[in-house]
């Protein structure tokens, strides 16, 4: 464990909104790209979300599980002694996002009309880090953020669908990690079998805007189309995001670039969902190596 996680996070680029808290702040590099006019992510191509105008926060670091493909690291963990109350997050993205952006400010490469956009974010990716429905007032600091009128993006692991059921973003995600229990487990390392509660909450995608995200590792959870096809078309998701493990991050302690799939092999692996269920592909990103479905019916 390192001496000060607290520096190490803020080397890395998180902003937190309090001492005390975990709930952090920190730009995507799409967001960065974009600025100096550049390429959006593939949110942008799509579901239409600007890059620059997208603020990427947690409302906790805290996370229940060890997932081997997270870029994440494990080792810095922050000493949170309380959470903020949804205000106090909401009432800071726009300062810590400017913050953050400040250098693009004085920069010949800053397109600055994205710049002046960049500092009112329209929105919000909760997905920076951490399991955000281990925050207790997660709902409410969706409705505030809606009623700002920004679009919420809420990606969870899915292990606490009692939470999820009282959310209501612009469009929920939950991870899909396995086809199977036991991959399950070997895959994101959780600290209990929360399996069966994911299954509860891709209950909850249906007549929603929602998406399953599969991150597929190369010789590990790449197997049983038609495991993942069951649960998928019993979800009734509106997407389903099929993309690759990058070997980025600190998942370079634990897999190797082995176990990276080429876009081809995510291409294919998503042609074999598709002919197993009511869902067509709606576009590709090369890229970012990731191919989106959606549901025909």
């Amino acid at each position: 464990m390192p001496s000060d996680p607290c520096k190490s996070l803020q080397k890395m680029g998180y902003l937190f909104f309090d001492p005390a808290s975990s709930a952090a702040l920190k730009p995507c590099m799409w967001c960065k790209r974009a600025l100096v006019g550049g390429e959006m992510c593939y949110k942008h191509q799509f579901y239409g979300i600007e890059s620059h105008r997208c603020a990427q926060i947690t409302p906790t670091l805290a996370c229940n599980q060890h997932c081997l493909f997270c870029w994440r690291s494990f080792e810095h963990v922050y000493p949170e002694t309380r959470q903020l109350a949804p205000e106090e997050i909401v009432n800071r993205v726009a300062f810590h996002q400017k913050k953050a952006l400040a250098g693009y400010k004085v920069s010949y490469r800053t397109d600055q009309k994205r710049y002046q956009e960049s500092l009112v974010p329209n929105q919000i990716a909760i997905s920076l880090s951490g399991e955000p429905t281990l925050y207790h007032e997660l709902p409410a600091l969706i409705d505030l953020f809606n009623a700002q009128g920004c679009t919420t993006f809420l990606v969870s692991n899915g292990t606490n669908p009692d939470m999820l059921k009282k959310c209501n973003p612009y469009q929920m995600y939950v991870s899909l990690t396995a086809p199977d229990r036991e991959t399950y487990l070997y895959v994101a390392q959780p600290d209990e079998d929360y399996w069966d509660k994911i299954m509860e909450s891709l209950s909850l995608l249906k007549n929603r805007r929602s998406a399953i995200r599969i991150t597929l590792v190369q010789g590990i959870n790449d197997h049983n189309p038609d495991a993942y096809a069951r649960m998928i078309e019993d979800s009734g998701a509106r997407y389903v995001e099929v993309k690759g493990y990058m070997h980025v991050g600190y998942s370079q302690k634990r897999l190797t670039r082995q176990h990276m799939p080429e876009h081809e092999r995510i291409r294919n692996f998503a042609e074999s969902l598709c002919e197993r269920t009511s869902y067509m592909i709606m576009d590709e990103n090369t890229l970012s190596r990731v191919v989106c479905l959606e549901r025909t019916r």
